[in-house]
């Protein structure tokens, strides 16, 4: 399987929005379910220089997004942190490593950035587990971080160090 990354586009956001609707996106994001088309449109709009927002394409077809967000402050101008989810029929097949990967060459070769952070509920051992393998180590738990299937759940924090 050939994956491509790419900067997303307008056209992209109808497959995009696809991708956090399915349940395990839900389950393993912050993503609200049901936004509309216009939402996503929205959100598209204010995405703006302080973010990367990558795409993998297979087969021409959009299975994953990873939004890269940029501390723009004088005092984290070293850091970012992000967000991603990839489409269930693509699961475990390398497409999330790519778009990371893809991530983490941006930061370290073109943004000077030597820490990117994420937040990811305890229960996501599959993110977890990739994250580790490409150099991502668990800082600390926030306890009660989101509401999720009607309670409350851990996450922990989580950084990629560049020495």
């Amino acid at each position: 399987m050939e994956i491509k990354i790419r900067h997303a586009e307008k056209k992209d956001i109808a497959s995009i929005k696809a991708i956090y609707e399915q349940p395990h996106a839900i389950k393993g994001t912050l993503q609200l379910s049901y936004l509309s088309v216009a939402q996503w449109e929205s959100r598209f709009e204010k995405w703006g220089d302080n973010m990367q927002n990558l795409i993998a394409v297979v087969d021409e077809k959009v299975v994953g997004q990873l939004g890269l967000h940029f501390f723009i402050g004088h005092r984290r101008k070293h850091v970012a942190s992000f967000g991603m989810a990839v489409c269930s029929s693509v699961l475990a097949q390398g497409v999330g490593k790519a778009m990371l990967n893809a991530a983490i060459d941006t930061c370290n070769n073109w943004l000077n950035i030597s820490r990117i952070e994420l937040q990811v509920f305890v229960d996501n051992e599959a993110a977890i587990a990739l994250y580790k393998s490409c150099g991502f180590e668990i800082e600390g738990t926030n306890k009660k971080f989101a509401f999720k299937a009607g309670g409350f759940v851990d996450a922990y924090s989580m950084a990629r160090l560049r020495c």
